[in-house]
């Protein structure tokens, strides 16, 4: 059975790699436009990762009371600061931990990776480098609250005030400290545009941020591993070889950093 940690506004739940340390780690954040964290975006992507020798873990984080503020961004990052102070136990490299998610989880892994450094983001006398990830995997990402933006998520986050709505902007917080972003989108995602991934790429092509990007040109939103396993017909989410090759590129991608 998976092992289960209860944290404050959430619950971390480990999936490991038969591989001895020390391995990478990658804690993975459903999506669900902060309402609630799909379940076809958590166990079956830290099941596969964990296959390819990175230990996975899929962090479920309260989505209310609303507004929801910071409060998901200091779940993610009480997660990674337990995961780095068990590393040594849980045979995991301690600089080698990454954050990721969905849509909206994606978001969450991608505020966590633009603001670690800031301490204004956190409680006060917060271990800013404890929670520091390593990389961060970003799949068909909640990037911008402009033009593109996915409002349900941002109105989740921050209510209905525009400039409140757009502190959470990612493109607007990734600087130098930033660490290396994996990112994937399809072209015919209608529910966070792939403008969102075309934001954020040029963002940290401009702070210098080592990325790697891959946009696949077919595929709705949500499609997960785009298996059998995580497929979705109701809503178009069909099975697709060429998209499901994300993963396995961003499981050596994490093993060679």
């Amino acid at each position: 059975m998976p092992q289960v940690l209860t944290l404050p506004h959430g619950k971390l739940t480990r999936y490991a790699a038969a591989q001895h340390g020390p391995k990478p780690a990658l804690i993975l954040c459903p999506g669900g436009g902060y309402e609630f964290c799909s379940i076809r975006e958590g166990a079956p992507a830290a099941r596969a990762f964990a296959r390819d020798g990175v230990e996975s873990f899929v962090l479920e984080y309260d989505c209310a009371p609303v507004p929801l503020d910071t409060m998901p961004l200091h779940t993610l990052a009480a997660a990674v600061a337990w995961v780095r102070r068990n590393a040594a136990q849980l045979r995991i490299a301690p600089d080698r931990i990454a954050v990721g998610g969905f849509s909206a989880g994606a978001h969450l892994a991608g505020m966590l990776a633009a603001v670690w450094h800031r301490p204004e983001w956190f409680e006060p006398d917060t271990d800013l480098q404890c929670h520091r990830p390593n990389a961060a995997v970003l799949c068909y990402p909640v990037v911008t609250a402009g033009e593109y933006g996915h409002r349900g998520s941002f109105a989740r986050l921050a209510g209905t005030d525009p400039e409140k709505q757009r502190a959470f902007s990612l493109e607007m917080l990734v600087d130098a400290r930033t660490p290396p972003v994996f990112l994937w989108h399809t072209l015919e995602d209608q529910t966070a545009r792939v403008e969102n991934t075309l934001l954020l790429e040029a963002a940290l092509r401009k702070a210098g941020v080592p990325h790697e990007v891959h946009l696949f040109p077919h595929g709705v939103h949500g499609l997960a591993l785009a298996d059998l396993e995580t497929c979705d017909p109701a809503r178009g989410r069909r099975p697709d070889r060429h998209v499901n090759r994300w993963q396995a590129l961003c499981a050596e991608w994490i093993k060679e950093l």
